[in-house]
This record gives C-alpha cells, sequence and structure tokens, in this order.
C-alpha cells in the first residue's frame, strides 16, 4: 500500500535530537502521527516543547539498548525511523563501549524490534562520513568504495552492510546523510557551519586547519524533507536502497564556508588559517540518485542559512550556550548524563 494510501504512525528513535526535533513537526505537519523514543542523554527534552500538545504526538523516554522499551514503544507503529546514536568522532572516540553498545547492539535491537512488530517501512539514517577519504576528484556515488575513518564511521558501515544484507519482512532504505547544518530546538555548535558562524560572530579568533578539504553539507529541514520522501515513496522505489542526501551546491570546502560568514558578518571577522589537522576526511559527493529516482531537491543553501543564523546570534538567542554546553554540543557526556543511558541524540 503506498504511503499516500494509508495512515501512517511513525516512531522516531533519536527524535529529540539536532534533526530528529526538526524532523518530527515535520512529519507531523504532513499528517501523521509520531511517537518520539529518546532518551535526552544531553538533556534535552524541552526540544520537543513546541509539539508537545499535538494530538498526533507522545513521547516515550527509552534507551536502545533496552529490548523491552522498545517492543512496547512500537506498539501500533507502521514505520520507523532510526536516528538515534551516539553521534560524531569525538563522543564516540570519547567513549567507545558506549558508542558501541548503542551505534551497533542498539541499533540491532531496533532492527529486531522492528520485525517483530511487523513494520512496514525503516529508515537508517547513516553517514557521508562513510567516503571518508578520496583519492580523486569525483564525487562519491552510492556504489562507490566506503573508508570510514573513525569509529563513529565505522559502526554507520557496519550497520548499513547488515541492514541492507539483512531478510526482513520490512522495506529498510539507507540514508547517507551529509554533515547536517541548520537552526533547531536542539541547536548544535559542534558542527562546521553553525561552530564557524557562531564563533566569528560573537567575535572570537578562530583558527581553522585544511580549508581546502571538500565536505558535503545538508540542512536539516532538507533532511527530513528526504525522510518523509522515502516514507511516501512507492516501495519498490526504496526497498533495499542506499541514497546520498543532501545537493550538489552542499559540496563546501572550510575556506568557501567561512567565505559565506565573512560576508555576513560583513567582513567582520578574523580567521587563522592552518595547516595538519588531525581530520584527514576530503571527498566530495554525488547527489544525482536521490534527485533522478525520488525527485528530491535540497531547497536551504549554506550561505543562506548562515546570514539566518548571524542573525540569531547577535539577536542574543543563543546566549547561553557556554553556561550550557552539554546541550549544545556533542563532543562530550556528564558523568550523570551519560551512565546507563544510550541513544539519545540524532546528529
Amino acid at each position: 500500500m503506498s504511503g499516500e494510501a494509508r495512515k501512517r504512525q511513525i516512531l522516531v528513535v533519536g527524535g529529540a535530537g539536532y534533526i530528529g526535533s526538526v524532523l518530527t513537526p515535520h512529519l507531523l505537519e504532513s499528517g501523521h502521527r509520531v511517537r518520539v523514543f529518546d532518551s535526552l542523554l544531553y538533556g534535552n527534552g524541552r526540544s520537543l516543547a513546541g509539539v508537545a500538545e499535538h494530538p498526533g504526538f507522545d513521547f516515550v523516554n527509552g534507551d536502545v539498548r533496552s529490548r523491552d522499551q522498545l517492543a512496547s514503544a512500537l506498539e501500533g507503529i507502521t514505520d520507523v525511523v532510526l536516528l538515534a546514536a551516539l553521534v560524531g568522532d569525538p563522543v564516540c572516540k570519547g567513549n567507545p563501549e558506549l558508542a558501541t553498545e548503542t551505534n551497533l547492539g542498539g541499533a540491532r535491537n531496533v532492527l529486531s524490534a522492528c520485525q517483530d512488530a511487523a513494520v512496514d517501512r525503516f529508515v537508517f539514517a547513516s553517514t557521508c562520513s562513510n567516503y571518508g577519504l578520496r583519492t580523486d576528484a569525483e564525487p562519491a556515488t552510492e556504489g562507490d568504495e566506503l573508508h570510514p575513518l573513525s569509529l563513529y564511521a565505522e559502526s554507520k558501515v557496519e550497520m548499513e552492510q547488515e541492514i541492507l544484507g539483512g531478510d526482513f519482512s520490512f522495506s529498510p532504505t539507507v540514508l547517507r546523510v551529509a554533515t547536517a547544518f541548520g537552526i533547531s530546538p536542539r541547536m548544535r555548535f559542534d558542527l562546521t557551519v553553525s561552530e564557524f558562524t557562531r564563533e566569528l560572530a560573537v567575535g572570537n579568533t578562530l583558527e581553522v586547519y585544511d580549508a581546502d578539504t571538500w565536505r558535503p553539507y545538508c540542512h536539516i529541514e532538507d533532511t527530513s524533507a528526504a525522510i518523509a520522501t522515502v516514507l511516501d515513496a512507492p516501495r519498490d522505489a526504496v526497498e533495499g536502497e542506499v541514497f546520498n542526501t543532501g545537493s550538489d551546491e552542499g559540496n563546501q570546502t572550510k575556506r568557501s564556508i567561512l567565505t559565506a560568514v565573512l560576508e555576513a558578518l560583513g567582513g567582520d571577522g578574523k580567521v587563522i588559517w592552518a595547516e595538519g589537522g588531525a581530520d584527514a576526511r576530503n571527498y566530495r559527493v554525488s547527489f544525482a540518485k536521490i534527485g533522478e529516482r525520488l525527485g528530491f531537491a535540497a531547497r536551504h543553501t549554506v550561505a543562506g542559512s548562515i546570514a539566518k543564523l548571524v542573525d540569531a546570534v547577535r539577536s542574543g538567542m543563543f546566549a547561553d550556550v557556554e553556561a550550557n554546553p552539554l546541550y549544545y554540543r556533542n563532543y562530550e557526556l556528564s558523568p550523570t548524563l551519560g551512565e546507563g543511558r544510550g541513544g539519545g541524540d540524532a546528529g
């Protein structure tokens, strides 16, 4: 049965995170019912305050490492979006055991629970970081070899292989999402676009390594639209498929991002260029497949989002960043938040 022909009850695992808190209202506005399953690992429950009274929304505080909690949350669910993970290289490197338990063990628990619950669609949020370091300038396609350079990317590649190689009753789709940017209810300032923008907007000097390495970027509203597109697409168009998620325009270097930031700031900002950074990733990505197969096109640009974020920062909208670093950054976990919990935030 097509997505347009039936009422969906969607479980967004990790729905209180950076992407999830934008995806959730997007799905609700499309007429679907949405249940969010999240452990609120970063104390980010208020990110869903805007939809808390929506008649189609409900919330379960749970951990992907608990099969019983997942089984309960899946009651009545037709489709699942798995965003939850320990997201990013620094937090995974600093918490390798929790990262493995969550990104691998937790994801496997979700797959098993989906099979038991006989859901229809399953969307897995993977990452373009899986491409790692490319030796040529050609944009990476979904069929190209993967070169994960971190525990985070390695966990995503491993789960991709299990999802695509599995024998499931539901229809699985993998989205390799470009590095996220954009303003979210659970805002993050440890991601390239938002970090660069805020640092210069508040008057800090920014030291930037390897300015001309490439990376793809995708606005969180566009990522949300891509997920919704997959859920509503004909099953045979998405089942067992991988889609790079972003736009060709989103392929940017650090230098091009900072050019846009400085333009939004009227040239007011100090950048120190350096070489020899620890992050070896350098790749561009092709997004032709998702456009040709599903008709998806990103609507947001890096430069446009930067201009909006500059206004937000300068207006005082994010004046509490330094006072609440755990809420705004995924670099580390506090002992009280991290102990015995996993699978809260997404992207």
